[in-house]
């Protein structure tokens, strides 16, 4: 039996993904019909179908589903491997491709890249911005290298760290009658109109783990896609929502709305860095998440505001994942 080549590996695993050959072609810089000869001839030296070819549609077979599964292990394994060879004497340096979830990038990202751009200069951050799902999927095909997002990630082949607990806020439109000076419970938030992120955001999730009483709905059909959106809907009156405190610097300057501290023990997420277990760059991971944590517990000059102002939790406390 004639070996796959890791090209023929490459152009199964992107039709896996994709289920189109003009677009796993795309992907993969090449014509279609090369596509689809190295396909074929990936199938006649295995000696067996990989793909159900009819009108439109594009199928895996049994088979062919399980040998992308492995050709996506091995393509992984070979880009770790690479990455050896690229980076095994220096921290920090080259590509290094981040993801990062919507309700960390815009609070972390500001806070980190200015320190980690003056501390590693060789290094080359390539960014990704979506959700935990995609975030995962994309680690472990390889496309990303190392994620942050909120713990626990429970995947066998994905080792984490953490770095800060993340505590939640209630935010208010200014006038609802709960007092500044009071703490929040699930029982206040179930009284109201629970704003939430829409499916796919783990905040989403983590949210409606702590307020698992019942409650009120929200407005048929929202599902915001941003803190941002969300934040601005409670300032409308349309009722309320939970706030991590990391966002609370840029998200929370409106006079229309207020922030509650919850009453102990404190819904909080724990805020990490995830990466495969065959990866190489351990210790540039590490240095990464290290730097992290040093640019968020660093002073940050805040813009003026009246509204309540809120520093991020310390790596303490209770969290609470999703």
């Amino acid at each position: 039996m004639k070996m796959p080549t890791l090209r023929q590996l490459r152009y199964l695993d992107a039709l896996a993904r994709s289920r189109h050959f003009g677009k796993a072609a795309e992907a993969c810089g090449v014509s279609q019909p090369a596509l689809s000869m190295q396909i074929r001839e990936l199938e006649q030296d295995l000696g067996v179908a990989l793909v159900e070819r009819r009108q439109g549609v594009i199928t895996l077979t049994e088979a062919g589903a399980e040998v992308a599964s492995r050709a996506g292990s091995i393509l992984s394994a070979t880009r770790d491997l690479i990455d050896f060879a690229r980076h095994g004497g220096s921290v920090l340096t080259g590509k290094l491709r981040l993801g990062v979830i919507p309700t960390l990038a815009p609070y972390v990202l500001p806070r980190l890249l200015p320190q980690l751009g003056r501390k590693y200069p060789e290094l080359r951050l390539d960014l990704r911005e979506t959700q935990t799902k995609s975030l995962l999927s994309e680690l472990a095909s390889g496309a990303l290298d190392a994620v942050m997002l909120a713990l626990p990630v429970d995947e066998a082949e994905i080792e984490s760290m953490p770095l800060f607990a993340d505590r939640f806020l209630l935010a208010l439109p200014a006038d609802d009658p709960l007092p500044e000076t009071a703490r929040a419970t699930p029982r206040d938030v179930a009284a109201r109109t629970l704003l939430l992120l829409e499916e796919g955001h783990c905040l989403r999730d983590q949210a409606l783990s702590f307020c698992a009483a019942p409650r009120s709905e929200g407005p048929a059909g929202l599902g915001a896609t941003s803190l941002a959106t969300l934040i601005q809907m409670v300032a409308s009156g349309h009722g309320v929502t939970l706030v991590p405190a990391i966002a609370t610097d840029v998200e929370i300057r409106d006079q229309r709305l207020k922030l509650l501290r919850f009453a102990e023990p404190q819904p909080s997420r724990t805020i990490g860095l995830a990466w495969r277990r065959t990866s190489s760059r351990k210790a540039d991971f590490v240095a990464l998440g290290q730097i992290a944590v040093e640019a968020l517990n660093a002073p940050m000059r805040r813009p003026p505001s009246t509204a309540t102002r809120l520093r991020p939790a310390k790596a303490r406390g209770r969290a609470r994942h999703g």
